[in-house]
């Protein structure tokens, strides 16, 4: 499979974004939300680069099953562990396509009465934007192609490659 983005321009940029999110959120406590699977490497590499204290938590969210490409039916599979009111969050995602599922989990969030919201996602595809959602930290902008690796999978295969690839290229 051909690659995108190689693990060191990857790793680059996640350690710019966790500099920038360290100096933005000086002298907080960010919560940061990772949004399962598919952000858990990059989560944990960029909690690595922010220099602050700060809490972790997960929630689950599908919109793709076996395919490749969402169907646009965004449901909840696991909630959070503690709760959000008066906290800063950041919603950490893998990627941005549709802005569907992100649009729908911003919703859910932000009822439950955050202090802000910011959006910290690893990829975006601007071209399959259905709905206009902001990325606050973005890693980078890709084309139109379905990608794996570096947790994006295929039917969850190929969440452990170290970059990301064009699935389906030889």
């Amino acid at each position: 499979m051909q690659v995108v983005l190689s693990e060191a321009k990857i790793q680059e940029r996640v350690l710019e974004m966790g500099r920038e999110i360290t100096r933005d959120y000086a002298g907080r406590e960010p919560h940061l939300v990772g949004v399962l699977k598919g952000a858990c490497p990059f989560m944990t590499d960029l909690v690595r680069h922010v220099d602050l204290p700060m809490t972790l938590d997960y929630i689950a969210v599908s919109s793709y099953g076996a395919l490749t490409k969402s169907s646009g039916e965004v449901r909840l599979v696991k909630d959070l562990d503690q709760g959000l009111d008066g906290r800063d969050l950041l919603v950490v995602e893998d990627i941005v396509d549709t802005g569907l599922t992100l649009n729908y989990l911003l919703r859910v969030l932000r009822a439950r009465g955050p202090k802000s919201v910011k959006v910290v996602a690893l990829l975006s595809k601007p071209a399959r934007r259905l709905v206009d959602v902001h990325v606050d930290y973005l890693g980078f902008d890709i084309k139109d192609d379905f990608v794996v690796g570096y947790g994006l999978d295929h039917n969850q295969h190929f969440r452990n490659l170290r970059d990301i690839r064009l699935y389906g290229s030889e």
